[in-house]
């Protein structure tokens, strides 16, 4: 064990250093999310920063998704115990103002570059816990906080600039650390109950007045392991919101959604509608390390300094069809009628994936597609 700069503050909560996981699971986990949404959807981007202390690694990724190509810059690294300073290689994240403003950097990298600088437009909302069990341990245990907000600065891909101003983004980022898969697969042992699929939906959305949170995991039988719903209001009102009923809409013979339909209520029971209208979308697996691509996985121990691009032409039908394995982002557009029939407009976040099947939806099987 070794002390960081962290161990100079009462921060501690276990009776070891602070870069000292008080779990000992390997999958022990700690980090950041972001995506940079033009919110006429000409270009999106997903980025994150990861910390794996039992495995000794870090590392991160940058995907922009623009046109019909998806190109990621991935880069890992060996731990190191200053955690004030967030990097992997020339990928930088500084906190500038805690849950309020934060700087990220990427060196030029592949051809690859950025210089943006994020603005919370709401406080930083704690999210429920989440949480997956199989028989015999835990898979999943995290605490997560999210935020919607906007960011100012460039991207450069191939000397190519991207502009991105506070007015032209969205964004949401979520902070995320405990147990989960990561780095190479472990021995299963005898086997266990067997993964059966998953259904998602996560809408993190900015309005005028108010920033509103919707997480739905359901199983192949519609059954709601994670369910959260409220709305966050300028003024410091936290609005839990009931009943809610998801329709997503799909294109035809995919898994691949155009928007969404969301119905629920207020305390009072007043029905309000949300429909949400995808303008671009990116498959948050091509590129980036999440579940759905066996050449990168987080936590994966690549012997010392690493960087690779990679690209994925989102025209070809091979690679499409990986799609329905992943979670799929999309620059959302949305609209909140409430009951007297008021509207207001937003945007933000519109994450939704069916791993699986799905019974509700009409998926069957695995391979199963909209009709």
């Amino acid at each position: 064990m070794n002390l960081s700069p962290l161990d100079e503050y009462p921060l501690h909560q276990v009776p070891a250093p602070l870069t000292w996981p008080g779990a000992s699971d390997r999958n022990f986990y700690d980090r950041s999310y972001f995506n940079v949404l033009d919110r006429d959807g000409r270009f999106m981007v997903l980025t994150g920063i990861g910390y794996y202390p039992r495995l000794g690694v870090k590392d991160a990724y940058f995907v922009v998704r623009r046109d019909d190509t998806q190109t990621a810059v991935r880069l890992s690294d060996a731990i190191d115990d200053d955690r004030l300073h967030q990097h992997v290689n020339g990928y930088r994240i500084d906190v500038v103002e805690p849950l309020r403003e934060l700087r990220l950097t990427l060196a030029e990298t592949e051809g690859i570059a950025a210089d943006l600088t994020w603005r919370g437009l709401f406080p930083a909302a704690l999210e429920r816990p989440h949480e997956m069990l199989t028989e015999r341990r835990v898979t999943l245990q995290a605490c997560r906080f999210a935020q919607v907000g906007t960011w100012e600065g460039w991207i450069e891909v191939d000397g190519e600039r991207l502009t991105v101003t506070h007015d032209t983004s969205v964004a949401s980022r979520d902070r995320s650390w405990g147990i989960r898969p990561i780095g190479a697969p472990e021995p299963t042992g005898r086997p266990d109950a067997a993964f059966r699929g998953m259904w998602w939906l996560y809408l993190p959305l900015a309005f005028d007045d108010y920033q509103l949170f919707l997480i739905l995991q359901e199983d192949p039988d519609g059954h709601r392991s994670l369910y959260d719903c409220t709305r966050r209001w300028r003024d410091g009102r936290v609005e839990q919101l009931d009943g809610v009923r998801a329709t997503v809409h799909y294109r035809p013979g995919t898994r691949i959604p155009t928007g969404a339909h969301v119905e629920f209520m207020n305390r009072a029971g007043d029905r309000i509608e949300l429909d949400v209208e995808s303008k671009l979308f990116a498959p948050i697996a091509f590129g980036s390390g999440y579940g759905g691509d066996s050449s990168w996985a987080h936590g994966t121990w690549k012997d010392g300094p690493f960087a690779e691009r990679v690209s994925y032409d989102l025209t070809d039908p091979e690679v499409m069809a990986r799609a329905p394995f992943s979670l799929i982002d999309h620059v959302g557009r949305a609209v909140c009628t409430e009951a007297d029939g008021q509207t207001r407009e937003g945007a933000g976040l519109f994450e939704h994936g069916v791993i699986g099947p799905h019974y509700p939806s009409g998926f069957a099987d695995w391979t199963d597609a909209a009709k």
